[in-house]
């Protein structure tokens, strides 16, 4: 009996060695980088997919975290790749990362206006019907953070000069071809055109709180992101080039928000950038 009870014992201990040892092997395997950036990001913060897929995250964060990060760190800083972050889950509708990464985003230096700009500009190439979620979670996060809501006023334009000064914004990011767009194309969606002037460039891009290099470059993001909007892409590539974002600029940030977006979307902005390319060398 006194034998069965020991080897009863030993049995349990092997057991719980071997579990043990076990859930040492399940911990996620998470770079040195990877975790500073994390901590960096979320102070304080364990994510529970440690223990729910540990395999997962670990091959997620020392990817996006580090793999990425130190891929592109030499064209982008931490305020401008958490712009594009903002820019891409908007694009690619990632309502719950957004809600998770908006946090980070002020804590990586981009500013409460910036980040409602982003939204706001969304507008024009999303629709009310997919920004409007995000609307609500940024003032829900605002207030949850002591951010002031209203915020100061950034708009430059009236109902009256809205259509006049977005033109000379499509100027500013296309060329002087755009100066009479708003007046051009068919008669029965020739407003479609003076919609673009007025509303898209006069009441979005005229405003303060991002210039128009990041206001192409957030264009660029929602595009690239959403996908199935390649003609517009390329355009707003050439917006891009024409304010200052160039092509390698551009790859670093498509590269930057591959793994919020996929392979596929991220590959096809990648192939329009080639395309522009091409056309230039023509």
């Amino acid at each position: 009996m006194k034998h069965l009870i020991q080897l009863a014992v030993v049995m349990v201990m092997s057991t719980m060695t071997a579990f043990a040892q076990s859930n040492k092997t399940m911990e996620p395997q998470i770079t040195k980088f990877a975790q500073e950036y994390h901590e960096r990001m979320f102070p304080g913060h364990e994510s529970d997919f440690k223990r729910t897929d540990p395999e997962f995250i670990e091959r997620f964060d020392n990817f996006a975290f580090d793999e990425v990060i130190q891929q592109t760190s030499d064209r982008l800083d931490d305020r401008t790749r958490f712009i594009c972050y903002l820019a891409t889950l908007l694009g690619c509708q990632g309502i719950d990362q957004f809600r998770e990464l908006l946090p980070a985003a002020l804590r990586m230096g981009v500013t409460a206006v910036e980040a409602k700009e982003i939204v706001y500009q969304a507008t024009a190439y999303l629709g009310m019907g997919r920004v409007y979620p995000f609307l609500k979670a940024t003032n829900e996060i605002f207030e949850q953070q002591g951010i002031a809501l209203p915020l100061a006023p950034q708009a430059q334009t009236t109902m009256k000069t809205r259509r006049e000064a977005g033109t000379q914004a499509q100027v500013d990011c296309f060329g002087e071809q755009m100066r009479h767009f708003w007046e051009s194309g068919p008669e029965d969606s020739r407003h479609i055109n003076r919609w673009l002037a007025g509303n898209c460039f006069g009441d979005y891009y005229t405003r303060t709180g991002l210039d128009v290099k990041m206001r192409e470059l957030i264009t660029f993001c929602f595009l690239a992101a959403q996908g199935g909007c390649e003609p517009q892409l390329k355009g707003h590539i050439a917006g891009n080039y024409h304010v200052g974002n160039d092509k390698d600029f551009l790859i670093a940030v498509i590269s930057s928000n591959l793994p919020f977006i996929g392979y596929p979307r991220s590959l096809n902005a990648l192939n329009c950038i080639r395309e522009v390319e091409a056309a230039n060398k023509q």
